[in-house]
């Protein structure tokens, strides 16, 4: 098939969607199609469109379906969309209208729809070439932060949390992502200042930002919002232990017992889980046990899979139900 992905994320960003329509393009290229990532669809005729992001993207699904009715569009929904735009945004809501197939990356994506569009979506899981884990510094607990210094990753969290840990000098936060705001910048080299522990090193080439996470005891990631991070499928796919914020885009990929999650936005509840995975020899390789369960889910032949089975039911005459099965 002929198929464009459309994109809010301009080339040569590193927002998640971005990752996720280059990494897809590679797929489908590989099953056979052809297929270009646009930031605004062009006008020329394709076989079916992939959008990702309901409400930014939804100037392109609204145009594509005007000119082209019968051709298929398949709308992956990011966590602002499922989290926040598809509550109050007009333009998200049509998308999910207008869209023939919806793909959430988790589970628990799909109890924020209704019936009607839930009998038309699939999960499609990011998935994560295999990296080798690499041995943690002994003389310290290494705790990665990787993620973007945007409100909805409530990125100052695990900084915030360094204050209730007073007496335990053993500790690095090194935050690795770019600053969206001057603002956030500053407040970042102010915490640095502020306690020697926290270290933000901006935002780092891909392969550069997954050696600190292979070589770190743990991973924390303390967003507000999540569609299904693939940070998280990263750390899946190395085996390090996630304390992460418990919200839905986090617990649908890690599980609904997992334990190394804390209410969202309590920095003392974070404290605790890194003074516990400090002190509780137990807790680490548990929480390490717990991620490596999840490893099926982040593997590149299994996203493959769901791509063909998605992509294939946009031809005529396919089902949109039971995708997900």
């Amino acid at each position: 098939m002929r198929l464009v992905i459309v994109t809010p994320a301009r080339p040569g960003t590193r927002y998640g969607n971005r990752a996720t329509a280059l990494r897809w393009a590679r797929h489908l290229r590989a099953l056979g199609h052809r297929v270009e990532i646009q930031v605004e669809w062009d006008g020329r005729s394709r076989d079916a469109m992939i959008a990702l992001h309901a409400r930014r993207s939804h100037a392109s699904i609204a145009a594509w379906k005007r000119a082209l009715p019968s051709r298929p569009v398949a709308l992956v929904l990011t966590g602002t969309d499922l989290y926040r735009d598809i509550r109050t945004d007009r333009a998200a809501r049509a998308s999910l209208d207008l869209a023939d197939r919806l793909v959430v990356l988790q589970e628990k994506g799909l109890e924020e729809l209704r019936s009607a569009h839930r009998d038309k979506a699939t999960v499609i899981h990011q998935s994560v070439r295999t990296r080798r884990r690499r041995p943690p510094p002994k003389s310290h607990l290494l705790v990665t932060v990787i993620g973007h210094l945007r409100e909805e990753k409530d990125p100052f969290c695990a900084a915030r949390a360094l204050a209730y840990l007073p007496g335990v000098p053993n500790l690095l936060v090194v935050h690795l992502g770019g600053a969206m705001s001057e603002d956030a910048a500053r407040e970042a080299r102010t915490r640095m200042r502020a306690d020697r522990r926290y270290r933000w090193l901006g935002e780092l080439p891909r392969a550069q930002a997954m050696r600190w996470l292979a070589r770190s005891h743990a991973m924390v990631i303390s967003s507000r919002i999540e569609g299904g991070a693939h940070v998280v499928s990263e750390a899946i796919a190395i085996g390090v232990p996630v304390l992460a914020s418990r919200i839905p885009g986090n617990v649908g990929l890690l599980g609904e017992n997992y334990p190394g999650c804390y209410p969202v936005g309590e920095e003392r509840a974070l404290a605790a889980l890194l003074a516990r995975a400090r002190d509780d020899r137990r807790f680490l390789p548990l929480l390490a046990k717990k991620v490596k369960a999840q490893r099926a889910k982040v593997k590149p032949a299994a996203e493959r899979h769901a791509l063909r089975t998605m992509i294939a039911s946009l031809k005529p005459g396919c089902s949109a139900k039971n995708l997900s099965g």
